[in-house]
């Protein structure tokens, strides 16, 4: 009898980038858009570090009301400030922190935002849960959180931008975030909820890459690539 042809998997390139400053994060993104729409590349996750920085999201509109520290305070403690494409409020990247940015052409199936924003969630639930940590969603917000009902605290934040249905920027979470710096800000703009790391939820420190291995398993059970 006839068998339905399988559909080929979707391949998804991992770059371990390290430590990269925030600006030069950008410029690559905006390039490697262009090489993924002219198809000179393939769907790409980028794996990086940023040092201290504060970004704003399109929904800030040039402002920064969610900076609750001064000029003077976010200098001593060498944090920058960067306004950016993506969406969201404002929210802090730091070392002990893992950033993913996803270079993905979402055509011809998965041309859905909301979607994509929930397979996002889902491929960093998948890597917790590796940890024995259980994130959860919070309906109405954007991101990861863990803890009980009505109490849960953000372990990692999502702000996408999608042009033509390439994707960029993309999710931050805490691994060993020094989440005092959280302090610096209303943490996307959330006010009554507090942020947490998987080296506070388990007591103790983890293997930065072990992480990244994670959270690759994770976006390629989701993605099925």
């Amino acid at each position: 009898m006839d068998v339905a042809p399988t559909a080929t998997p979707r391949t998804i390139n991992v770059r371990r980038l390290g430590c990269v400053d925030y600006a030069e994060a950008l410029e690559l993104q905006k390039a490697l858009v262009e090489d993924r729409r002219a198809g000179r590349m393939g769907d790409t996750l980028l794996l990086l570090e940023h040092p201290p920085v504060l970004t704003l999201g399109v929904k800030t509109r040039g402002t920064s009301t969610n900076i609750v520290a001064s000029k003077e305070q976010l200098a001593s403690a060498g944090v920058a400030v960067f306004e950016t494409s993506r969406g969201g409020d404002v929210t802090y990247h730091g070392p002990g922190q893992l950033i993913g940015y996803p270079i993905l052409d979402l055509r011809p199936d998965r041309c859905d935002v909301h979607k994509y924003v929930r397979d996002l969630e889902a491929a960093l639930i998948v890597a917790l849960r590796l940890f024995g940590i259980e994130g959860v969603r919070v309906p109405g917000l954007t991101g990861v959180w863990v803890g009980p009902s009505g109490r849960e605290e953000k372990i990692a934040a999502i702000g996408v931008r999608i042009s033509r249905w390439i994707t960029s920027h993309g999710f931050a979470l805490n691994v060993s975030t020094h989440l005092d710096h959280f302090g610096l800000i209303v943490p996307c703009g959330i006010r009554d909820r507090g942020v947490t790391s998987i080296a506070r939820e388990l007591g103790h420190d983890v293997v930065p890459a072990d992480v990244e291995d994670a959270v690759v398993a994770g976006v390629g059970q989701v993605f099925q690539a």
